[in-house]
């Protein structure tokens, strides 16, 4: 086998492509130490690879090289003798952390992924979500079906949240001194909690699939009297009467047709005049680099979603009853989408 020079750009275009191939080899690494509880181990500080090896019911050898991989990735860090301890990064896998990134983890390493990613190449010849492809149903359907895989999502859900920054999205919200905001499809509440924690004016309404708002995360002290949850369909109707209606990362779930049908459920409900926030990426108008490309690609894998434009999004709202009046970047990923009923 040749020799590429270090530092050519042959050898950085090898770099690259390897990276690439072998993702999913770093994937199912960090998938295993955390399924064996290796970041919890080393909450405390660092420890020999025999001691985590004896206490999560591993194999000395296999665990060392795992733990190696993952400290060349940042994850992990070797000490002499075999001694690992956790980084700013590994910290964040650790269960009991506020903002723990280990239920997003268990979800974006799931078979769910891995299967749905290997049906892309159906994808781009048939247009069919490479999750359909792989398991014969649509995705919420699925999670219906599978409780066990659901409760896994909504915690994931919840845990990439908390990720997004929900103090930044919520200070760029334009919420009224007073009124009920209706957070659809929202999940655990998450959004919907920190919402009414910053602004005692409000009043909310959490609305999702029964399963899921029974989970909901709304009983806290502070909020007593000043919050409802609601099981239903968004496809067949909302919770009417919001001042301020919620949609956190719905939308890119759906194709414009669905998208078109859960803004008519949220027009329906909702009175001329009141408030829809739409917080979703929002790509660049001219196809510049923008961190929600990776997910417009796993919209494509899991559903008939994709990110859009804010052109698009107004394109949408204006055929449903609203009038956009702007998109407004936030330090994280989303953006919030600010639209009236009209």
């Amino acid at each position: 086998m040749a020799t590429i020079p270090a530092g050519s750009g042959e050898h950085r275009s090898s770099t690259v492509l390897y990276d690439l191939m072998f993702g999913h080899v770093y994937a199912s690494a960090l998938r295993a130490v955390v399924d064996h509880g290796i970041p919890d181990l080393l909450g405390e500080g660092p420890r020999a690879v025999e001691e985590l090896a004896e206490r999560s019911g591993t194999r000395v050898g296999p665990l060392r090289r795992v733990l190696r991989l993952l400290s060349e990735r940042g994850v992990f860090r070797e000490s002499a003798g075999g001694v690992f301890g956790l980084t700013d990064v590994g910290e964040a896998l650790r269960a009991d952390v506020p903002g723990s990134h280990r239920a997003a983890v268990l979800w974006g390493t799931d078979e769910v992924f891995r299967r749905s990613a290997e049906g892309l190449g159906e994808t781009l010849r048939t247009g069919r979500a490479g999750f359909e492809a792989a398991f014969g149903t649509g995705f919420f359907a699925y999670l219906a079906a599978t409780p066990e895989k659901g409760r896994v999502f909504d915690a994931a859900m919840t845990s990439l949240a908390a990720q997004y920054g929900n103090d930044e999205l919520i200070r760029e919200c334009p919420f009224p001194g007073t009124g009920t905001v209706v957070d659809v499809a929202g999940g655990q509440g998450g959004l919907l909690r920190d919402v009414l924690l910053r602004h005692p004016g409000l009043d909310g309404v959490l609305f999702d699939r029964p399963g899921t708002v029974e989970r909901h995360l709304l009983d806290v002290d502070e909020l007593k009297g000043r919050w409802r949850v609601e099981g239903g369909d968004v496809f067949d109707g909302v919770p009417p009467g919001g001042d301020v209606y919620l949609l956190k990362n719905i939308l890119h779930n759906w194709s414009d047709e669905d998208c078109l049908r859960i803004l008519g459920s949220v027009r329906r409900a909702a009175a001329p005049g009141s408030r829809l926030l739409v917080i979703d990426a929002v790509l660049p108008e001219d196809g510049s680099p923008h961190p929600a490309v990776g997910m417009d690609t796993v919209m494509l894998m899991l559903f008939e979603g994709r990110e859009r434009t804010a052109t698009e999004f107004e394109g949408l709202l204006g055929r449903s009853g609203f009038r956009m009046s702007g998109a407004v970047p936030t330090t994280t990923l989303l953006s919030v989408v600010v639209a009236e009923a009209v």
